[in-house]
């Protein structure tokens, strides 16, 4: 099978940048991060993109990027909201794509926004469950494989995704 060795996908704070080189380094090969790669290409971080520019902008940088790295023989980690494009879930048919699922609370307390705060705009707590709502049917149609991650080391998360990818 030709492409990356591994694909992770998964929520904001699922740990695909943390486990992904960890992975790597056990599969003995090199690891890629789309979000880094979008970074230099903008000249500046993913949120700043975001905020500056707009998702659309964002995505439009994003798309060339991750058609790019399904070429990468490593490992690639995944922008949490690369699988809302149907081509790039047309693309990631067939590859070794590991979901690394993650529950809403450990999401928030990873991201950030578990701890109460003083009443700010909007809602992030909802708006992170209506993300998750959305990507969840995504990421498990890609997946090959799941891991739950909640209640493990990124470590053990790693060894995990050897072991179910052979």
């Amino acid at each position: 099978m030709t492409g990356p060795a591994a694909i992770l996908v998964g929520p904001p704070g699922s740990g695909k940048s943390t486990v992904g080189p960890l992975l790597a380094a056990l599969l003995r090969t090199g690891f890629l991060d789309t979000d880094d790669e979008v970074e230099s290409i903008a000249g500046k971080p993913v949120m700043d993109i975001f905020v500056e520019d707009g998702e659309e902008a964002f995505r439009a940088l994003e798309r060339p990027v991750v058609q790019r790295a399904l070429g990468y023989p490593g490992v690639v980690a995944l922008g949490s909201g690369a699988v809302l494009g149907e081509q790039t879930r047309w693309l990631l048919a067939g590859q070794r794509v590991v979901y690394l699922e993650t529950g809403f609370a450990e999401v928030a307390r990873r991201t950030g926004i578990s701890r109460p705060r003083v009443p700010v705009p909007g809602n992030p707590r909802g708006m992170l469950r209506a993300m998750l709502a959305e990507r969840l049917p995504l990421y498990q149609g890609v997946a090959r494989v799941t891991v739950r991650t909640d209640d493990l080391s990124p470590k053990e998360i790693a060894r995990e995704i050897a072991e179910s990818l052979g």
